[in-house]
């Protein structure tokens, strides 16, 4: 908590900092994210251990720091492009993500902003994968 009482990684002047569970890896971005969606696909379930990864999706020019040590984990998407997983290695905690498919791009596990006000997700994807108690929102998109 800062001396406001506000959670550490809340928004301040449009940047946001994202950290693993025990504060060894961190990645602060400006502005707001590109998209917010959550993914059900089999492969987010397990590397998140949840029913969904909740991500945000920044344009790499909005990238203003990382800090840390972190290791890589690259895996196949059910596309066959790449993706990669970075994660802390003393916490495992997953921080953020880079794809072959998203050449510009860089997603953020939203719950390592720890920000309860962080926006909603706009879409699913792989929503036909999502456990059977995950109800949707109404004018949330779906795909797959």
């Amino acid at each position: 908590m800062q001396q406001d009482g506000r959670p550490q990684d809340t928004e301040d002047a449009g940047r946001r900092t994202a950290s693993c569970a025990c504060g060894g890896l961190k990645m602060t971005v400006t502005g707001p994210p590109a998209r917010v969606y959550a993914c059900a696909c089999l492969e987010c379930q397990r590397a998140t251990g949840s029913g969904f990864g909740y991500r945000a999706r920044f344009s790499r020019q909005a990238i203003a720091s990382i800090e840390g040590e972190r290791r890589i984990w690259r895996r196949n998407g059910s596309s066959g492009r790449w993706v990669d997983q970075t994660f802390c290695p003393t916490c495992g905690t997953l921080v953020y993500m880079e794809a072959e498919a998203l050449s510009d791009a860089v997603v953020v596990s939203v719950g390592c902003f720890a920000d309860p006000e962080f926006p909603p997700p706009a879409a699913v994807f792989w929503a036909s994968r999502r456990h059977t108690w995950y109800d949707l929102a109404e004018g949330i998109e779906t795909f797959g």
